[in-house]
């Protein structure tokens, strides 16, 4: 069970110093606006793979005006401890240090022991937004699944990058467009891949899966080499139609100013089952509860692996919107996934219907107490 036994933050954000001792319930926060909650969230899921709930880099992380850097601490269960530092020696290039029981180790290796899912209210625009968001948004599903598929997305988007300012150039060459746009395929057609394989996942789960508060979701990946992944083709034929396409696309690309096809450009299309209309152009509120939706579908999917820890969930601010009946819905859903959820909100009463199921905490101005 992927459950925090202990928190410990140190010059990270608002926090000078915070020790949480953690049992495996849910932890419930609750406090005023700008008093720290999130930032403990934040925290939790810089153990995850990426960025974090909130793609901010390792030095924004620091609190403001210390001349330290930030430590994040956390053991999971009575096996494992994990610590992140962030390090300065090189002023130029900081990283992030990663130990485990005390010895290196590397994200993706933090990632068999722990995976972290969340909601955040930022993400409540994904549906009205553009692809790119929601492309954005269905990656962060799939790390939880692929914890390397982060780096494949960094390589091919660096590649592009590359593949781009070389269309910039008079007269480019083409054996160098043709290199990078073989290797830029690799990257694309894994991506493909990685991204059909959960959403066939995800929909098996949705479609499975009793009727409740929130509305089931039909999901689509609209995308040249995903529409190839989900005909059954290999990696090798989808690079191979990828960079084929660009090849074929150079002098639009070069008038563009950048690549106008490619995995970067899918998007996830999302129906509102019960009414069947597209997501984006069903209410606000029924969007809320399709969103959530989604996140418990990802959650109850990853539980449902072999050799794969329980899901850590971050809820940020999500039980605000709901009426009485749907947070108490929620939190009954939170405890079927068997692992521990992190929730939080301006008020107490929020959590009241999740009772001794959650441990309660309220957060005020960079502390934190136990209710």
């Amino acid at each position: 069970m992927s459950a925090l036994s202990k928190l410990s933050l140190y010059h990270f954000r608002n926090y000078t110093s915070l020790d949480l001792a953690l049992d495996e319930r849910h932890v419930c926060l609750h406090g005023p606006n700008g008093a720290g909650k999130t930032n403990i969230l934040e925290a939790v899921s810089q153990l995850g793979a990426g960025r974090g709930l909130r793609s901010a880099s390792i030095l924004e992380l620091k609190q403001i005006n210390s001349q330290k850097s930030w430590t994040i601490s956390a053991r999971i269960g009575s096996d494992w401890q994990i610590g992140i530092q962030l390090d300065e020696t090189t002023p130029s290039s900081p990283k992030r240090i990663i130990r485990m029981n005390g010895a290196p180790s590397k994200g993706t290796k933090i990632a068999e022991i722990v995976r972290i899912i969340w909601l955040t209210p930022s993400m409540d625009t994904i549906f009205r937004g553009g692809a790119s968001e929601r492309c954005r948004f269905f990656d962060r599903q799939v790390f939880a699944f692929y914890p390397d598929h982060g780096k494949v997305v960094t390589k091919y988007e660096k590649s592009m990058r590359e593949r781009n300012a070389v269309l910039e150039k008079p007269n480019p060459s083409q054996e160098w467009l043709k290199s990078i746009e073989t290797k830029m395929a690799e990257f694309g057609a894994q991506i493909a891949i990685n991204r059909v394989s959960i959403l066939k996942k995800l929909q098996a789960n949705i479609n499975n899966r009793a009727e409740s508060a929130f509305p089931k979701a039909t999901l689509n990946l609209n995308g040249l080499a995903e529409t190839f992944a989900s005909k059954g083709a290999t990696q090798r034929e989808i690079a191979h139609n990828l960079a084929e396409t660009w090849q074929s696309n150079r002098n639009q690309d070069s008038y563009a100013g950048r690549t106008l096809l490619g995995p970067h450009r899918t998007d996830l299309q999302v129906y509102h089952r019960p009414s069947g209309t597209e997501a984006k152009f069903v209410s606000t509120g029924q969007q809320k509860a399709l969103l959530t939706s989604l996140i418990l579908a990802t959650s109850s999917t990853l539980k449902n692996e072999v050799n794969s820890p329980r899901p850590i969930v971050l809820l940020d601010e999500a039980a605000a919107h709901l009426d009485p009946d749907r947070r108490a819905a929620l939190f009954d859903e939170l405890e079927t996934l068997g692992g521990q959820s992190w929730l939080t909100g301006t008020d107490s009463y929020l959590f009241e219907s999740f009772g001794n199921r959650a441990q309660h905490f309220e957060v005020n101005g960079g502390n934190v107490t136990r209710q």
